[in-house]
């Protein structure tokens, strides 16, 4: 390319693209009910309607999977958030207007059952669920990269960014099943899981479709997304808190982002073999090889030694002091 291609010309030229890979999604891609994964006969009124409000014993999971759960409901519920950032991004016409109407309707499907879960089985505080949720979305989303560091590659920062998050969100939905104890909730976040992992293949296409298209632009925008690549429930009440005993206990943490993550993605779209890159792609790519290495070789290794004392510690202390206050029953935060 002897110049860089404006953002409508990138999705003119994957216009094709995108309509292939939504048919192959709807080819795939199954319908499901939230209903069906919830256990209604659990549920009961609250005082409201003359029954009893929630109280800590009646939960019957463990502090990380209740921190689990709120965190990837909270970021469900942004929803709105995300649909505005894609549909800015892409276009409203044909098959790009038909994939963001379809994502929203499916992402949405997640917070719904949820939610639901959590309220019928008394899992955490709904009135403490309720504020976080006015909170994080009364706030909202925003992009980590300055927009003006994002320059004509908005689109390209888009879908770079989306394939890693819905993978990311895919491996934190099936750890926390793991950490949940209850076949229900493995059901039911198996079920999530599978709708990330569709999305990310299609995020994963267009964006290596882009990384042919567009080499330089594209791997630019790859490494600006991964060097400051936050989740999207970052901001959210309580989500330092939730998310370092998520971290600590395997539902998401530094390795598992670099392993599960950003590597399987980068071996697909070939990064380091790819002889297609100019001097801006080559200087992108070269950045991008020192930050892995960096989490690997730095960060990776400072976490995990920090996680380990303080599992030890929490081991020391025994059971009756090794709980920390329930996520799902906070103090009010602005």
């Amino acid at each position: 390319m002897t110049r860089d291609l404006t953002q409508l010309e990138i999705l003119t030229e994957l216009e094709d693209t995108a309509a292939q890979a939504l048919d192959r999604h709807l080819s795939v891609a199954k319908d499901w009910h939230p209903h069906d994964y919830v256990p209604w006969d659990e549920g009961r009124n609250f005082a409201a309607l003359g029954g009893t409000d929630w109280d800590p014993e009646q939960s019957q999971l463990s502090e990380v999977a209740k921190a689990a759960l709120v965190t990837n409901l909270l970021t469900e519920d942004n929803l709105p958030s995300y649909h505005r950032e894609i549909a800015e991004n892409f276009s409203r016409d044909g098959a790009w207007g038909t994939w963001v109407g379809r994502w929203t309707a499916e992402e949405a499907r997640h917070s719904i059952v949820l939610r639901d879960y959590l309220v019928v089985t008394r899992g955490v505080d709904p009135v403490a669920l309720e504020h976080d949720r006015m909170v994080h979305m009364t706030n909202g989303f925003a992009s980590p990269v300055d927009e003006d560091a994002l320059g004509n590659a908005g689109f390209l920062y888009s879908v770079a960014y989306v394939t890693f998050q819905e993978l990311a969100t895919r491996i934190s939905h099936r750890n926390t099943a793991k950490i949940c104890d209850d076949p229900i909730a493995d059901r039911m976040l198996a079920r999530v899981a599978l709708d990330e992992n569709l999305h990310m293949i299609f995020y994963r296409t267009l964006c290596g479709a882009a990384l042919d298209l567009v080499p330089d632009q594209a791997m630019e925008a790859i490494d600006l997304i991964l060097e400051n690549f936050r989740m999207p429930g970052t901001g959210m009440p309580n989500f330092r808190r939730n998310g370092v005993l998520m971290a600590k206990h395997g539902v998401y943490d530094l390795r598992q982002h670099l392993e599960e993550v950003v590597q399987p993605v980068l071996r697909q779209w070939d990064i380091f073999g790819r002889n297609d890159f100019g001097a801006r792609g080559e200087q992108a790519r070269e950045r991008l090889a020192g930050y892995l290495e960096s989490l690997e070789t730095v960060q990776i290794p400072r976490f995990e030694e920090q996680r380990d004392r303080a599992l030890a510690r929490e081991r020391e202390r025994g059971p009756a002091r090794n709980r920390p206050k329930s996520p799902g029953n906070p103090a009010p935060e602005s």
